[in-house]
């Protein structure tokens, strides 16, 4: 009969022995990880990249006015309503006209009342003028008075100069009178362009008071072509120029981007938090209106890009030399090789924060030690962006 004790202990002694022995099978069966795989080798390999310089911005169109009044007056109607589209010379809102059109009418009276004294003045003259030329005649016979010929000389000169006086003031008249005519026709007030409504700023039966400052009404867009105000840092201003290619992305605009140019560069800059900021303006078209001003935008500036072209991640490069080449900017890598690690100078072309392209030096496929901090080592690939180092909105 066996022994009860011995029975007892053998699944103890059992059971580490059945452990090291798993362990050494499955690393056995794990596959032999390529050297390629270590954390401080990196891989020359084929791919795209593009330089880019990225910023935010606000939509906002590219031509608008603001609609006000040139007239106190309380605002009768209103004709139009937001997100109404208008053509140039459309009557947009009315003005109360009746104070501007008693003036006109005052001022057509008066000037009537002027040219009625106008009138009776001329036959004044008329009549001064047939004295005078009568006395002329009988003044060398001594037919009358040198004192009568000079007080009939004296009253046509007068009656001549109140006739120009009348004159004058119906010229004054009809100056108040076209002033106040446009006044009236101030009153309403009309479309300059052929654009849409996109917002309202006073309301039917508001008084509007013209005196000091203009008050707005309305403010009108074409919205089939927005600008896009991007603030770029003092760092990367000097790199971009007019007619860049830009793309940009929108909240909620999933994988679509809008393809556009830079139309201007601000010489003045916006100082926000210490931070110096120039406004890059670039135009893009509208026409399918799914752009709406005061988006914010995220923008990519392409300083350039290439594909299928030696990529090396930022890691591997080692300390810049300068070597006269024309190549690009040169740099030292360590290339490991069989004959274990020699050391080369590499020219770069485009590069972003992760990616540099090399142009010469190493070929691809290539084994770099990394010198500098790895960040995935550059095998995680960004989604939406097939471009190398184009970071994720």
């Amino acid at each position: 009969m066996a022994n009860p004790t011995v029975a007892n202990r053998l699944p103890w002694l059992v059971l580490p022995l059945l452990l090291v022995g798993g362990f050494a099978g499955y690393q056995w069966l794990q596959p032999e990880k390529p050297q390629s795989e270590d954390k401080n080798i990196v891989t020359v390999t084929l791919g795209d990249i593009e330089e880019n310089v990225t910023a935010q911005g606000k939509l906002e169109p590219k031509e608008f006015v603001d609609v006000g009044a040139q007239v106190t007056g309380q605002l009768q109607r209103i004709y139009v309503q937001i997100g109404d589209n208008v053509s140039a010379g459309q009557l947009l809102a009315q003005i109360d006209p009746r104070i501007y059109a008693a003036r006109v009418q005052a001022d057509e009276a008066n000037i009537k009342n002027l040219e009625a004294q106008l009138l009776g003045q001329q036959a004044e003259v008329m009549f001064a003028r047939q004295q005078f030329a009568r006395n002329h005649e009988l003044l060398p016979s001594n037919g009358i008075s040198r004192q009568d010929y000079q007080n009939s000389e004296f009253i046509l000169k007068k009656a001549v100069a109140t006739a120009a006086s009348i004159q004058a003031q119906i010229e004054q008249v009809q100056s108040t009178l076209s002033g106040d005519k446009t006044n009236l026709g101030y009153t309403k007030i009309y479309a300059s362009m052929d654009s849409t409504v996109v917002d309202q700023k006073a309301r039917e039966g508001q008084t509007l008071n013209a005196n000091q400052q203009t008050p707005t009404i309305l403010q009108l867009a074409k919205l089939d072509t927005l600008t896009v105000r991007a603030q770029v840092a003092e760092a990367d201003v000097m790199r971009l120029k007019p007619d860049l290619p830009v793309y940009f992305s929108t909240l909620g605009s999933g994988e679509r981007r809008w393809q556009a140019k830079v139309r201007q560069i601000l010489p003045t800059p916006q100082v926000i938090n210490n931070v110096v900021l120039y406004d890059v303006l670039v135009d893009v078209d509208n026409h399918d209106r799914q752009l709406m001003t005061g988006m914010s935008t995220q923008m990519f500036f392409v300083l350039g890009k290439a594909e299928r072209v030696p990529l090396v991640p930022i890691a591997a490069l080692g300390t810049p030399v300068y070597d006269g080449s024309q190549s690009g900017a040169a740099y030292r890598v360590k290339e490991v090789t069989s004959q274990g690690v020699q050391e080369k100078t590499v020219h770069i072309g485009l590069r972003t924060r992760r990616f540099a392209e090399i142009r010469d030096g190493v070929a691809v496929g290539a084994k770099l030690q990394a010198l500098g901090r790895m960040e995935d080592g550059g095998k995680k690939k960004d989604k939406g962006y097939p471009m190398a180092g184009v970071p994720r909105l």
